[in-house]
């Protein structure tokens, strides 16, 4: 069994660390209070230390400011081992560490298992490594490998998608408030629509959705005059597009 650590039990850490119950996990934090609930599950320390030397594959799970700081303490660390960085930002060239680095760009609905990833790996992570890393990711939800160039628009897109999607969410629940729905049911409706629609969209492409649910001149199709004639598809575009170029501009 392949040893998991943890250094940072923040919330996306905490998401990780439930997909991966079942490994040999351990995990430090500053704040023995954010250990104090994860014993049941894993090793705990307050030594980032002990965590490196105890594992195979260590999630940096810190916030960009301190990575430096938190590499400082880490940097005799043995070049067979895998580092998996969240940090958002904090691209492979500035993890300067003599082993195997990986540079993943997660998503919250890690927290409900539903997570949407995307990857990279430096020159030294090999085949079996890259497995390796992705069936642990993939634990998670899903993880999909690409060059670091494009984790930008990975951040533009599952990363900050989450906020997007979810002011979406909450104008089709307003919407059917202001049509007379109850709140509660105006919000159990729409959910329960997306999650549904999501679904469909596995198993076949938007057009065929669209058609399959438009009947010539009925509620949909009226509906689709306005949706149709409006800027909704630029303004999701140039929503995710600046998302990108944040993600862009916090790496320089």
């Amino acid at each position: 069994m392949t040893n998991i650590g943890f250094i940072g039990a923040g919330n996306m850490a905490r998401a990780l660390i439930k997909a991966m119950a079942n490994e040999e996990l351990i995990v430090s934090d500053v704040s023995e209070d954010k250990l104090k609930d994860l014993k049941d599950v894993a090793k705990v320390t307050i030594d980032n230390k002990e965590v490196v030397d105890n594992s195979d594959v260590i999630f940096l799970c810190v916030k960009p400011q301190i990575m430096s700081q938190v590499l400082d303490g880490i940097r005799d660390i043995d070049s067979s081992k895998i580092v998996v960085s969240i940090a958002a930002g904090v691209r492979l060239e500035k993890i300067d560490l003599p082993c195997k680095v990986v540079r993943v760009m997660p998503n919250t609905p890690s927290l409900v298992g539903e997570m949407a990833a995307g990857y990279a790996c430096s020159d030294k992570v090999s085949s079996s490594d890259k497995k390796l890393v992705d069936d642990l990711l993939s634990k998670a939800g899903i993880a999909i490998e690409m060059s670091e160039d494009l984790l930008d628009a990975v951040t533009g897109l599952s990363g900050s998608g989450p906020a997007f999607v979810a002011r979406i969410i909450q104008g089709f629940i307003e919407a059917g408030v202001s049509n007379g729905l109850p709140e509660e049911s105006a919000r159990k409706l729409a959910l329960k629509t997306f999650i549904g629609t999501a679904k469909l969209l596995e198993e076949m492409d938007a057009d065929k959705l669209i058609e399959m649910v438009t009947s010539p001149n009925g509620t949909t199709a009226a509906g689709r005059e306005i949706l149709d004639n409006s800027d909704i598809k630029k303004i999701i575009n140039d929503t995710v597009t600046r998302s990108t170029e944040r993600s862009k501009e916090l790496g320089k």
